[in-house]
């Protein structure tokens, strides 16, 4: 069975992008880059060093939850997401046919029965060095 590895990244909508990562920033440390989000490293619990949870803003009028109505998204990190997939699949979940493909990895989605839209990241296979 195949089974979520950790949570790849925590996304949600505002409305003035720039103000809320300030508050986050001045508040609670954020280490908010100008790309609008933070990516918090776990190379600790990582061999290879490439794991990280990211955390991004999202203009409130964002398309890219759709079809969800909420205003945030949690995306899961799996080792197969075609395996990943055809297992949601088969157990009846509403699966997204859309699979995006490049330097960041693989990414394919599903609906859980509440109507969140949940995002699922395969991370690229590491570049070898040299």
């Amino acid at each position: 069975m195949e089974r979520v590895q950790g949570i790849g990244g925590i996304f949600f909508k505002c409305s003035d992008k720039a103000a809320m990562a300030a508050w986050y920033r001045d508040n609670l440390g954020v280490p908010v880059q100008a790309w609008g989000g933070a990516a918090f490293s776990w190379a600790e619990n990582d061999p290879q060093g490439d794991a990280s949870t990211v955390w991004s803003l999202f203009d409130a009028d964002t398309t890219y939850f759709a079809p969800s109505r909420q205003p945030f998204m949690i995306n899961y990190r799996v080792r197969d997401l075609d395996a990943m997939l055809a297992q949601l699949r088969a157990n009846g979940c509403t699966v997204d046919d859309k699979i995006e493909d490049g330097d960041f990895g693989r990414f394919g989605w599903v609906m859980d029965p509440e109507g969140n839209r949940i995002e699922l990241w395969q991370p690229p296979v590491p570049k070898p060095e040299g």
